[in-house]
């Protein structure tokens, strides 16, 4: 699914994504084309892109070919989702301790359209930190 949504190739083209877009929210996905959890991320964002149009715009990235943020947003993890509104990086409370990334595939389109509709209403209205619509602590169980 990857290959119908649009990739930025360069660090220039993640920037001009983010300074560029005034009143949708861009939400990039960085992670490995090739990469299994990835590809289920992106087949969910591919579902969701059409719905959430109208406040959300969606970007790929491969951080093989576009290493330039691999350290300045700590995207270490196979799969991860940040959120952009207005040149601002809106963090998300998801009760997991990391509020800056989704660093799992999301999978479930509903609940991806939620995320989007929550982060876009909280920084409409100025917030920098938005609390998700459900708490991920309990995700992973031993």
């Amino acid at each position: 699914m990857s290959y119908f949504m649009t990739h930025l190739h360069s660090g220039w083209h993640v920037d001009q994504a983010i300074l560029v877009e005034e009143d949708r929210v861009v939400c990039i996905r960085f992670g490995h084309d090739h990469d299994p959890e990835c590809m289920a991320m992106d087949e969910a964002l591919y579902g969701v892109s059409e719905k959430v149009s109208n406040f959300a715009i969606l970007y790929l990235v491969d951080v093989t070919e576009v290493p330039d943020f691999t350290k300045m947003y700590e995207l270490y993890d196979q799969c991860t989702l940040m959120f952009f509104y207005r040149n601002k990086h809106i963090m998300i409370d998801l009760g997991t301790g990391n509020n800056n990334k989704i660093n799992w595939a999301v999978t479930d389109k509903q609940e991806l359209i939620d995320i989007i509709e929550t982060v876009y209403r909280g920084a409409s209205k100025g917030r920098g930190l938005v609390v998700a619509p459900k708490d991920y602590s309990t995700r992973h169980k031993y």
